[in-house]
């Protein structure tokens, strides 16, 4: 079998594991299948891209399980229309599906070296609808609120009040929350009229959303 056709077939394999964990959204599947997860897994994980595991990246922090990712997207429901908040580029990937169901994606990261590693993958697959930034992104983007949505790829106590004013009124927030060294729980924030609306999804794993910028 040639290289391209193993890589064919682990690409195959790779979206029947998502279907298989309960994914059941065409759009996400079909932007999961779109982006090749393999653009975002650098150097000895390359080999290892098509597996449903979370897998280290530069700065400490790592790129998260394909499943996870597919499972998050499907529950965040992204409209076509929708303008959508990422806290926590890490290495791009997350947004980058996001960018296939969304109208416009902007992205957060207190590294200043993966969000411009992030935002060179962007460009290279013509990604013109995404923004890789560097800020804090506990205190959001609250210049370009409100958001229809918001999904937050690292663990917080609490979900973000920065963040939760900065959603729209019938907005979706997806948020890991929990402390940082056990098993998180993955919280849906709908925005009401009157207050906000909270949904306890399924255990998950992140790194700690920590404040200020990194080195």
């Amino acid at each position: 079998m040639t290289q391209d056709a193993q890589l064919a077939e682990a690409r195959m394999r790779f979206i029947f594991t998502i279907r298989s964990r309960g994914v059941t959204d065409t759009r996400v599947l079909q932007a999961m299948e779109k982006i090749d997860r393999r653009a975002f897994v650098t150097g000895i994980f390359a080999d290892r891209a098509y597996e449903d595991m979370p897998l280290p990246i530069a700065c400490g922090q790592t790129i998260s399980q394909p499943s996870v990712v597919a499972l998050m997207t499907e529950a965040l429901q992204v409209g076509p229309r929708d303008k959508v908040l990422e806290i926590g580029t890490g290495s791009g990937y997350q947004a980058a599906i996001l960018s296939q169901l969304a109208r416009r994606v902007y992205t957060v990261e207190r590294h200043r070296t993966l969000a411009q590693g992030a935002q060179s993958v962007f460009d290279r697959l013509g990604l013109t609808n995404v923004t890789a930034m560097v800020t804090d992104g506990s205190h959001g983007l609250p210049d370009l609120a409100p958001f229809d949505r918001i999904i937050v790829t690292a663990a917080a106590e609490d979900p973000p009040g920065p963040l939760l004013a900065q959603l729209r009124i019938g907005g979706i927030m997806m948020v890991p929350v929990g402390q940082s060294d056990t098993v998180q729980t993955l919280i849906r924030v709908i925005r009401r009229e009157d207050g906000y609306e909270y949904e306890e999804l399924r255990a998950v794993r992140f790194v700690p959303l920590i404040e200020g910028l990194g080195q």
